[in-house]
């Protein structure tokens, strides 16, 4: 067994439903020693830590191509990594969600390398569009770095969303999940973001906690997956057109999000 993995981690990336090589490589270097790492460690938050509930895991597809659509907060992506957590702890048989890196991260020599074994690759719409070519679990959050920068009177309501997503989805034919996450804003509080430092050492700001640093305190999480949606089209739709389609995705993660605020209450 490799080092700082459980039994039981290990026996779930054995059956992720992945094409892996006699090495435990797939085509775009996901390593199976590092995924099982990655949830050794994720497991601990996601079931102690934050102790998250989820909620609609069945919306997800047990196999195939879907876009995982949701809200960002937290002043930085806390939320993405429970998203994955959830995707491969509860589903049967488990799933990589694999999750669009934002650029910045990928200049960073060790975070590059490693998101790149354990399956988050850079958010360029060719690696998006070739994983839901091969039938992959593409996570996205349309907000970006806004979305993780929003202060914590703002950490349940939703930036506007970009619209490649939805042309993505139309021109591979992918449903989208929506998802609603809720208590990424309680974990990491922001109350400033510092822009000018966050631009010297290389990243979009630094979010400034009561506590100052932008450690997560240890609170309940929920993530509230929604029925899948499809879009019919080609994606080379008006931007009119692409435009109601996102308000409509927008539209039902809010009542996801509200909806795990109540439960939370």
């Amino acid at each position: 067994m490799p080092f700082l993995v459980s039994d039981e981690v290990l026996g779930r990336v054995k059956r992720l439903e992945l094409p892996w090589n006699r090495h435990g490589l797939d085509p775009y270097g996901t390593s199976q020693v590092d995924v099982a790492r990655m949830f050794t460690i994720l497991g601990f938050l996601y079931r102690r830590y934050f102790r998250v509930r989820v909620v609609g895991i069945d919306h997800v597809p047990a196999r195939g191509r879907a876009m995982l659509i949701g809200n960002h907060s937290g002043g930085w992506a806390v939320d993405a990594l429970m998203v994955l957590a959830a995707a491969f702890f509860e589903k049967e048989p488990p799933r990589l969600a694999q999750g669009m890196v934002e650029k910045f991260l990928n200049k960073m020599p060790f975070i590059a390398q490693n998101s790149q074994a354990t399956g988050q690759l850079t958010g360029l719409p060719e690696h998006a569009e070739r994983l839901l070519r091969d039938d992959r679990l593409l996570m996205v959050f349309p907000e970006g770095a806004r979305g993780t920068a929003k202060l914590y009177h703002e950490r349940n309501t939703l930036v506007r969303f970009g619209t490649g997503f939805l042309r993505l989805a139309m021109q591979t034919k992918s449903p989208i999940v929506p998802f609603g996450f809720v208590g990424g804003g309680e974990a990491v509080p922001t109350v400033l973001n510092l822009y000018k430092l966050g631009k010297m050492l290389g990243v979009p700001y630094i979010p400034v906690t009561p506590y100052l640093l932008p450690l997560p305190k240890p609170v309940a999480m929920r993530v509230e997956f929604g029925e899948p949606m499809v879009f019919e089209g080609t994606g080379t739709e008006d931007d009119e057109i692409i435009f109601e389609l996102v308000e409509k995705v927008m539209d039902r993660i809010s009542v996801l999000v509200q909806r795990g605020v109540k439960e939370l209450a």
